[in-house]
């Protein structure tokens, strides 16, 4: 398995996307999610969705169906 990174979100968004890709059987990881070292400063620091190399075309099509306007 080697992991790709996705995109960089922040945490809310990362945890959420990493959730509904493995809905769609993608296992996906979130790297950085903890990474702050002061109060408050989680927010800074993006959070990488990584998804194996394979994944990643999958991955991107739920990515970009997530993203599509409403009508």
């Amino acid at each position: 398995m080697a992991l790709v990174e996705l995109g960089r979100f922040n945490r809310f968004e990362a945890h959420i996307l990493q959730g509904r890709l493995e809905s769609e059987g993608i296992p996906a990881f979130s790297f950085d999610a903890e990474a702050s070292i002061a109060d408050g400063s989680s927010f800074l620091i993006p959070v990488r969705v990584m998804v194996d190399e394979t994944d990643l075309a999958r991955a991107r099509s739920v990515l970009d169906e997530g993203q599509e306007p409403s009508a």
